[in-house]
């Protein structure tokens, strides 16, 4: 098989991949609020409503296309698209599993394996701002736009901490490809062991990077109606709800490739498979991890109440900051107490 062609076949499947744990992500964040708050939850499409994000999919194509009058047209329609865009690049770096043997070649479960993985996917993260900020300055709404505030500056602030956090973890590793990271793991010893600080800083930054809960004050409903995208109406608002669902998908795959072994798990060479069935397996596992964290996502959504915004901006500049920097002095102590520098 050419390799060109199994990168494109890889491409196409994370794709639909991405899109349909998205699509169901809604389904079952629905019946994990229903489940805790004691209610049945939709029911109605389908065998046990699963047919729901169906229904809702068409509902929202078949909506009425709604542009303000006054709205700036063309980055009205561009905001969601670069909001959608960024968030399924980021797939593209994360190794999905081992390799797998296909008509006498070997080929990796990883779309491109780049030397400087992290930076690539801090550089597509940090770009994600600018689909929010242009389609809530576009709207030329007061609501949108001081959602569109919020957001550009909650993002900007947590992604400092989320950073610092990365580089301890790049002093522990000594890499900056994903895929080496995850290998290094295979040895039984999950990162979070030598970083639990560094994952607890970069936890609580992805929560704030995908706005949400408690950190959704740039779209929060009692205050600004619905936030930056208040103004959209059909499958562009379909575009900032899906982009969020896949950028909790895609976070929780990134949490468990640098803290917890990736698609790796215990014993894995213990049970004597080898090739294709091993690496199935660990993409299986690899899934089990990422949709634990999914569901933490939903379950702290429906726990904790939103913080007030003064309260955001303290933790992320009085608390995550501060400890991101004694995060990194701790790990450089270490490293030069074990000699690795």
């Amino acid at each position: 098989m050419d390799p060109i062609l199994f990168k494109a076949i890889l491409v196409v499947t994370i794709f639909i991949v991405t899109l349909l744990v998205a699509l169901y992500a809604t389904f079952g964040e629905r019946k994990i609020a229903a489940v805790m708050q004691d209610r049945v939850g939709p029911n109605r499409a389908g065998p046990f409503g699963l047919l729901q994000p169906l229904a809702d999919g068409i509902k929202m194509f078949m909506k009425q296309e709604l542009i303000p009058s006054v709205s700036n047209k063309w980055l009205f329609i561009i905001g969601p698209c670069i909001a959608m865009l960024t968030a399924l690049m980021t797939g593209v770096v994360i190794p999905w599993g081992g390799n797998l043997e296909l008509f006498g070649q070997t080929f990796s479960l990883q779309i491109a394996d780049l030397n400087v993985g992290i930076l690539y996917l801090f550089g597509v993260v940090s770009l994600g701002v600018y689909g929010i900020m242009i389609g809530g300055w576009a709207s030329n709404n007061k609501f949108s736009l001081l959602g569109a505030i919020r957001a550009s500056s909650q993002m900007i602030s947590y992604e400092i901490a989320m950073g610092l956090a990365i580089i301890a973890l790049v002093m522990s590793t000594g890499t900056l490809s994903l895929k080496e990271i995850v290998m290094q793991q295979d040895a039984g010893i999950a990162n979070v062991v030598y970083q639990p600080l560094g994952f607890l800083i970069f936890l609580i930054c992805a929560f704030a990077e995908t706005n949400r809960a408690p950190f959704d004050l740039p779209e929060c409903e009692t205050e600004l109606i619905g936030g930056y995208h208040t103004e959209y109406s059909s499958l562009k608002l379909g575009f900032f709800l899906f982009a969020e669902y896949i950028n909790m998908f895609i976070s929780s795959a990134v949490i468990v490739s640098f803290y917890f072994g990736g698609y790796n798990f215990p014993l894995q060479h213990e049970l004597g498979l080898d090739g294709n069935a091993l690496t199935l397996l660990q993409t299986g596992f690899f899934f089990a991890k990422i949709f634990f964290f999914v569901f933490f996502f939903m379950w702290v959504r429906w726990t904790i109440p939103r913080f007030r915004y003064d309260q955001l901006m303290h933790l992320g500049w009085k608390v995550l900051l501060p400890l991101a920097l004694i995060n990194i002095f701790g790990t450089g102590i270490v490293m030069w107490w074990m000699g690795k520098i």
